[in-house]
């Protein structure tokens, strides 16, 4: 069985007057021991060595994929599991996007890890047709993982949408309706399947805000994991961690699943 997860840890762990919130990130992934894990916003991590300790203190191997306007993300690995590929996908995303092939005992699983474009929904979809190409080229078994700064195409969210900050409420505005098109494109173009709808709990799983903060969100869901058919039919479970640590160790709660695979 493989663990897998997701987590924007904001702006690298670091806040002034906070300086052991990455230490508590640490501490999360400790915890739950993924065997795949997705991570966004590491900022300054590839300074002085600073993503590789990360991954030393949580026994994973890092895949960095930098970024050229905003913060670089990461998939890791945990041994034995192997990536026979490690690449950036290739395009002008805000942010980034990586992707890993690891081998299973059902054959190859590709896990693209991103973060997209947090202000603007007609980038966020841009940038989702770029990942929907990559997962069309990839194969079978894909898993596309990470906080997509969207609302889903499945649910009602005009009264939270509407609850927002007139400074936050246009990031979720499409000409005065509800923004779903990166999701919805994900869905539509490469046939991804949300893993927390398919083995979540009753309930819309939202991911954001947590006690830490986030004065620009209301209750959201803006953190998937998504895969194609053969990934959902090998998920048992899927659902966000909430408590503990992961309430002050980032604005976002870690979002995992339970996979029926095995590294190979």
């Amino acid at each position: 069985m493989l663990r897998v997860m997701t987590w924007n840890i904001r702006t690298g762990g670091e806040d002034r007057g906070d300086p052991q919130r990455l230490e508590r990130v640490v501490e999360v992934v400790r915890e739950q021991r993924p065997d795949l894990l997705a991570l966004q916003e590491l900022r300054n991590f590839r300074r002085a060595g600073r993503l590789e300790r990360f991954a030393e203190a949580v026994g994973l191997r890092p895949y960095l994929a930098r970024s050229s306007f905003g913060q670089p993300v990461a998939v890791l690995v945990r041994p034995p599991g192997r990536a026979v590929v490690a690449a950036p996908v290739r395009r002008p995303f805000h942010h980034a996007a990586q992707r890993v092939v690891v081998p299973t005992d059902a054959g190859d699983l590709t896990v693209i890890g991103t973060h997209l474009h947090p202000f603007s929904g007609g980038r966020r979809r841009r940038e989702a047709g770029w990942l929907a190409a990559a997962v069309r080229a990839a194969g079978e078994r894909v898993l596309l993982m990470g906080d997509l700064n969207s609302l889903d195409p499945w649910t009602d969210h005009a009264e939270r949408v509407g609850s927002l900050a007139p400074r936050y409420r246009g990031r979720h505005l499409d000409g005065g309706r509800v923004d779903t098109r990166a999701v919805a494109r994900l869905h539509d173009e490469a046939g991804l399947q949300d893993l927390y709808l398919t083995a979540g709990p009753p309930g819309e799983g939202c991911t954001v805000p947590t006690s830490h903060g986030g004065a620009e969100f209301t209750a959201m869901r803006l953190d998937y994991l998504l895969g194609t058919p053969a990934v959902a039919a090998s998920t048992r479970f899927c659902g966000v961690l909430r408590g503990g640590r992961a309430e002050s160790a980032s604005d976002h709660y870690p979002v995992s699943a339970e996979l029926d695979l095995n590294f190979a």
